[in-house]
């Protein structure tokens, strides 16, 4: 809140609530003070009400790394607990990176409630990864909790996996003696050597059963206890209906006479179980690469610091460093924080943040970012930014939170989910019931086989992993090439756009002018009018005098001492340069000065007409020459607004400036629509406007002056240069601050999207085809009934290809790198 309509905006959005009396804000101390029927309106439709409004609430937000979460039940599980809790503003669980982000205001909910609102869930808690309700001044250099806790949980779905497995080997060759030369004639069926083996098959499962698929019962029971059901649900059920069944046939066989060997269950609990678990293990080594843009990133931050304090160079770890500490970086070597560069030179290659490939040249005053590494000279730089606060650090965050963030589609998704198991439980009974009423004999053992291979084929972890997988990947491919995608949502809806918006100052153009012309009169070098020009402007703070002293030190003219020198407002400038009087300015000067133009007029008509600034030089009463200049497009804003109408999109040209400056930069970089004359107060309007048209517009700007523009826009492209990288307007940051970021950030929606939607077809197509196979639905017409072991084979392997498929994103590579 920053001015009076400030207090009235909050106040007003407060008290349209129900349940709201009295809402007063004090603008001095920036807090509200709000009178309310809690039987009507909740301390969340307070906060939310605020953050509508645009403003910030006083929250806090942390990340919890959570075990065991493997579906879209479990999702919705962690969610409702946490959203029961008083205090707690938005909670948001993914599969993907398995997190769940809480904000929260911490006067009303401490990290304890939260943390046994998720425990009272039957998920366990890591370590909260982040909190940043406070200000935080230090690198986060602790071990990857996340990647200890997945290798940890990896080894031992491995051990049990292998357990199962061994055990299954005589199980399964002593449920099918067929299979062994000789077996069958040592257990002759009706003897008692059939129920021994039997019993001793029985007494090799049960290890398995009891160890090995733990985590599928305590999964149960979790949701259970919270009257929902998931994938553990599923297994527990159907390992357990066959353990039974073959219990019940071993200690009365009489009641099932014409039960062969091979049609106890045995081998489908510790098979089922086997292949479950790998499944699981793989699907968690896959996951585990998903995440890796964030460890590479985390890689790039350095240990150390070398600073000068007290005169002397020290080694300290790179969380000590302070703001203003001059800091040391030789060949080699990473740039530890972000900072401004105050003694020598180097060239830096910053490709690992910018995606920038060839090293920038830095000199004193240029910036440096932290993360970054020296190639050549040795260096000498104030930390600006540490901590937290580093570009570093912010990209980190940024992408964490992006990839922790739900799309749209994962929303329908979860809501889908959240009804498939009891739907499979269901459908898993009314078939166990219609074989045993209706089925061929014996009835129990096609009923039997029918209802756990219902239960076991179905998948909901296909479902859940659908879409955050691919997320998760496309974030971080994004991450890598420069492209800063803040969300889920950010993500889905730049597929879609039809229409781009660019800002022309800073966006399509540099932001800054340059000289771009020479032109010269009778008598005259281009040497000598730049220097009479450059000369006139030395020592001068205006755009245009600074930029015609740069071009010409750029072209190795050194201007010189100018005497009486006298700024002309509105016309331009004049002064004595080697005892000869010079002008620099406008037609109107010259015109004051009786000095003929006129053979210069068409070159000056020409130079106006491309949006450049021309300006005469005269000497002694004579015109010398021209020089011009403007704000210089950047070097691949053509080339990215050709590819972006390759991809279908329509490109249009938003600018404050007048309509024959626009157009020309609007002709040589090949925009075909100009909205020209816009106030910065009425860009967003014009965003508005061409949404009313049916088009789904990006907006692209510099997320300062374009900032309600990019909250208009469907998309908000902002576009960030070194340091800066946390633009809160926008919802994609290109840290480069070049327009190919935009085609990259489309290309990588566009790759991501269709990945998802291959992700959810084969799930959704995996379960319509299996379950019904599974119910034994074909088995009247083609005699098909599948057995339970290649169920568990099947169900294990959806998930794994799910993740797979999302895992084919870390190959994409964009056509033109940001």
């Amino acid at each position: 809140m920053t001015c009076r309509q400030c207090p009235a905006a909050v106040e007003r959005a407060l008290q349209d609530l129900p349940g709201v009396e009295v809402a007063r804000v004090n603008l001095a101390n920036k807090l509200v003070e709000i009178h309310y029927d809690p039987n009507q309106v909740s301390i969340r439709d307070l906060a939310r009400s605020v953050r509508k409004a645009g403003y910030s609430v006083g929250i806090a937000k942390i990340r919890f790394l959570i075990r065991n979460m493997h579906c879209s039940s479990c999702v919705t599980r962690v969610e409702s607990a946490l959203m029961m809790t008083p205090g707690v503003i938005s909670a948001s669980a993914n599969v993907g990176p398995n997190a769940v982000d809480v904000e929260y205001l911490p006067d009303e909910a401490d990290l304890s409630i939260i943390r046994s609102a998720i425990e009272s869930s039957g998920h366990r808690i890591l370590e909260p990864e982040s909190d940043r309700g406070a200000p935080q001044t230090q690198v986060d250099d602790v071990p990857d909790v996340e990647e200890i806790a997945r290798e940890n949980e990896y080894r031992l779905l491995m051990r049990k996996f292998w357990f199962a497995a061994i055990v299954s080997i005589p199980v399964m060759g002593l449920s099918y003696p067929d299979l062994v030369p000789g077996l069958r004639d040592w257990m002759p069926m009706g003897s008692e050597n059939r129920r021994i083996v039997w019993a001793l098959l029985g007494v090799l499962t049960l290890p398995v059963l009891l160890w090995s698929g733990s985590q599928f019962f305590s999964g149960m029971w979790d949701g259970l206890k919270h009257r929902s059901a998931n994938m553990h649900t599923l297994i527990a059920i159907g390992v357990t209906a066959a353990f039974l069944y073959s219990v019940v046939a071993v200690a009365y066989p009489d009641m099932f006479p014409r039960v062969e060997l091979a049609e106890v269950f045995w081998d489908v609990t510790s098979v089922v179980i086997a292949l479950v678990v790998l499944g699981l293990a793989l699907e968690l080594k896959a996951k585990g690469r998903t995440s890796e843009a964030i460890k590479k990133l985390m890689g790039l931050q350095a240990k150390t610091a070398r600073v000068v304090r007290g005169g002397k160079e020290m080694d300290i770890p790179v969380e000590e460093v302070l703001v203003e500490d001059t800091v040391v970086v030789r060949p080699g070597e990473k740039i530890p924080v972000d900072g401004e560069l105050i003694d020598g030179s180097s060239a830096v290659d910053e490709s690992m943040i910018t995606g920038e490939s060839i090293p920038i040249e830095k000199l004193i005053g240029d910036e440096v970012i932290g993360g970054t590494l020296n190639k050549t000279g040795t260096f000498q730089f104030q930390a600006t930014k540490v901590g937290k606060d580093t570009a570093l650090s912010n990209i980190i965050l940024m992408v964490k939170d992006a990839q922790g963030s739900k799309a749209p589609i994962q929303r329908v998704v979860d809501l889908v989910s959240g009804y498939f198991v009891p739907a499979v439980m269901i459908l898993a009974i009314l078939s166990f019931v219609a074989w045993y009423v209706v089925g061929p004999e014996p009835r129990i053992i096609y009923s039997t086989i029918v209802l756990v291979t219902t239960l076991i084929i179905a998948c909901p972890c296909a479902l859940g992993l659908a879409t955050p997988t691919s997320l998760t990947v496309g974030i971080g491919k994004g991450a890598e090439n420069g492209v800063l995608i803040r969300s889920g949502d950010a993500l889905q809806s730049a597929e879609k756009l039809d229409a781009l918006v660019l800002d022309k100052t800073g966006t399509i153009t540099r932001g800054e002018p340059a000289l771009t012309d020479i032109v010269t009169g009778d008598g005259m070098t281009e040497h000598q009018v730049l220097r009479l020009a450059a000369s006139l402007e030395r020592g001068s703070e205006h755009p245009l005098g600074e930029a015609i002293v740069n071009g010409a030190v750029a072209r190795g003219v050194e201007p010189t001492k100018s005497d009486a020198f006298r700024a002309i407002p509105g016309h331009g400038v004049s002064g004595q340069i080697d005892g000869r009087v010079v002008f620099l300015g406008n037609a109107k000067l010259m015109n004051d000065q009786k000095i003929e133009i006129v053979h210069l007029k068409p070159e000056w008509d020409r130079l106006a007409t491309e949006g450049k600034t021309p300006m005469y030089v005269a000497v002694d009463g004579l015109a010398a020459g021209l020089v011009a200049v403007a704000d210089t497009v950047k070097d691949d804003s053509k080339e990215a607004i050709d590819l972006l109408k390759e991809m279908g999109i329509e490109v249009i040209m938003l600018t404050g400036d007048n309509q024959r400056t626009a157009d020309a930069i609007a002709r040589f970089v090949g925009v075909d629509r100009v909205l020209a004359d816009v106030l910065p107060d009425d860009k967003a309007h014009e965003v508005r406007k061409l949404q009313l048209e049916g088009k789904r517009v990006g907006m692209v700007g510099d997320g300062i002056n374009d900032a309600p523009a990019l909250a208009q826009a469907d998309v908000g492209f902002a576009i960030g240069t070194g340091t800066d990288v946390a633009i809160e307007a926008s919802d994609v940051t290109l840290i480069k601050g070049s327009l190919i970021g935009v085609v990259t950030a489309i290309e990588i929606s566009r790759a991501t999207m269709r990945n998802v939607r291959q992700n959810l077809v084969g799930a959704f197509g995996y379960n319509t085809l299996g379950i019904p196979i599974a119910m034994g639905i074909f088995y009247p017409f083609f005699g098909l009934l599948l057995s339970p072991l290649i169920a568990a084979a099947a169900m294990a392997f959806s998930s794994v290809t799910v993740v797979s498929n999302a895992n084919r994103l870390r190959l994409f590579s964009p056509r033109s790198k940001a």
